[in-house]
């Protein structure tokens, strides 16, 4: 089976702002940029849309303006895919978000923006990089939902300890709530429960370490919560449609992506 990791997630743009003149982004797909240095005022379709400070993420569909507030400097590239598309369901408009809900994403889109220009042949030397970017960025939304604190500490939660909690149960004493309020509390703003969430996570983990090729199954079971390589194939292919060993194969040519994505824990309602 021949993964085609152009159709998933593959960079089609490389863009720079410096100084103060405005620059405007268009096209399809989601642009991803770090604001390096200096303040950044965004607007789409005429209206505000917020503004960004160093060190900030920047994420939107294309069709908005970036306006210098102060001398700035942002890289950003465009990225077009299945997955892409997957992401921008949950990202109603261009934001700018906090880099700590993302803390490897900075490093991943500078070295996705160093690599050669995209030819009508594109590049597999990229190969899962583009990807690996997106995962890294899979929690960068979620800080302009206006969680409850109770579901912003599960969120945290699940994040911290993925390799450690048993399931919604576990969760739901962790905080000090039953189980049917966690459950409820959480689908209602996640739009997804706590079972799936950090099934989808941990299978971001997952997919990190078979990245890397220096893991066993055994190990990233291991590693990502799973209770054995048997029940992460069995996950991993229902939710994937292929197994561990076949989306590493397919990856395998690639560069591999050095860190793991926010600690998570798979869990079952």
């Amino acid at each position: 089976m021949i993964f085609d990791w152009n159709a998933c997630c593959a960079v089609r743009e490389v863009r720079e702002l410096q100084g103060e003149a405005p620059l405007t982004l268009a096209g399809d797909g989601l642009w991803v940029g770090v604001l390096s240095s200096g303040r950044c005022l965004l607007a789409a379709a005429g209206q505000n849309a917020g503004s960004g400070a160093s060190g900030d993420i920047l994420l939107g569909r294309g069709g908005f303006t970036l306006q210098p507030a102060t001398p700035c400097h942002l890289l950003c590239l465009r990225m077009e895919g299945l997955a892409v598309e997957e992401f921008l369901r949950g990202l109603p408009r261009p934001r700018f978000a906090d880099s700590a809900a993302c803390p490897n994403a900075a490093e991943q889109l500078a070295r996705l923006c160093s690599a050669p220009a995209e030819s009508d042949a594109p590049d597999p030397a990229l190969g899962a990089a583009p990807y690996a970017l997106l995962c890294a960025l899979a929690h960068a939304d979620e800080e302009a939902r206006r969680l409850s604190p109770l579901v912003a500490e599960a969120v945290e939660t699940i994040r911290n300890n993925y390799m450690a909690l048993y399931g919604v149960e576990d969760l739901a004493d962790a905080l000090g709530v039953s189980k049917c309020h966690l459950v409820r509390t959480f689908s209602a703003e996640m739009g997804v429960s706590p079972g799936k969430y950090l099934t989808r996570t941990r299978l971001e983990a997952a997919k990190l370490l078979l990245l890397e090729r220096e893991y066993n199954l055994e190990m990233i079971a291991s590693l990502c919560g799973f209770s054995g390589a048997n029940y992460l194939c069995r996950v991993f292919r229902r939710e994937e449609g292929l197994s561990p060993i076949a989306w590493r194969d397919a990856a395998a040519p690639h560069a591999p992506a050095k860190h793991l994505p926010p600690r998570n824990n798979e869990m079952y309602v």
